[in-house]
């Protein structure tokens, strides 16, 4: 066997490929070629520095991370989200006694039973947000919930709030007073992304593995990814 041939079948063996030439023969031929030995040692080598290579360093992020674990925290957050809903109750309960002139209702032409019913139902609202503001800041899950009901009661108080402070329905210390629900709404909001956390979010792009299948969460790429899925098939499950 000539050299060439050998190496070629030594080629092909160090690729996992079928030798041209029966391996009986490149073995017998190598035990005595010195030369092809040490071509042989050589192509092992150099396949090995292509294959097998050192790990490159890393940094180390330990530090990084835990400190944006710790930015993530609530903060002051819960605590002052706390002196809100106590300083709604409280505002509640001026209201209820009838202290320095709380118990005023916006809007005009409501008199009677109508107008006590209507005073109740302020008064039970008021201390309702309250309590709901108090249970956001002891458990922040519920800040969520709380957002769209105290954000909209916000948002429809505001036109009329105005119009009773121009036309003398409502005094001004009685408008003044919803700043606290105003400050509450922006520490429920502080509250519900700390829970979160911004990267729940502040990665576009979340993966994750269903049933063996990477699943990418996040815009088209979630739809497509679930439609490629719900193709897949198990194929020792197919009708002969």
């Amino acid at each position: 066997m000539e050299c060439e041939t050998c190496r070629e079948a030594l080629s092909a063996r160090l690729d996992g490929e079928a030798e041209p030439v029966p391996a009986a023969d490149v073995d017998a031929h190598l035990e005595g070629c010195a030369a092809c030995r040490s071509w042989q040692d050589e192509a092992m080598a150099l396949t090995r520095s292509l294959r097998v290579r050192a790990a490159s360093a890393t940094p180390d992020l330990a530090a990084v991370v835990v400190a944006r674990g710790i930015r993530r925290g609530f903060g002051f957050a819960r605590p002052a989200l706390g002196a809100v809903g106590v300083a709604q109750l409280l505002l509640g309960g001026v209201q209820l006694f009838g202290v320095f002139g709380a118990s005023d209702v916006h809007g005009a032409g409501v008199h009677g039973v109508a107008g006590g019913h209507l005073f109740n139902e302020a008064t039970a609202w008021n201390l309702a947000l309250g309590l709901g503001i108090l249970c956001a800041a002891w458990w922040p899950r519920v800040a969520g919930g709380l957002l769209p009901v105290l954000g909209g009661f916000l948002a429809v108080l505001a036109p009329f709030s105005v119009y009773d402070l121009s036309s003398g329905h409502a005094s001004a210390t009685r408008v003044l007073s919803h700043v606290i629900l105003v400050v509450g709404l922006v520490l429920l909001i502080v509250v519900h992304r700390g829970r979160r956390g911004p990267d729940r979010r502040g990665l576009p792009v979340e993966d994750r593995v269903v049933d063996g299948v990477a699943e990418v969460r996040g815009g088209g790429a979630e739809r497509s990814t679930r439609r490629a899925r719900s193709r897949l098939r198990p194929v020792g499950r197919r009708a002969a």
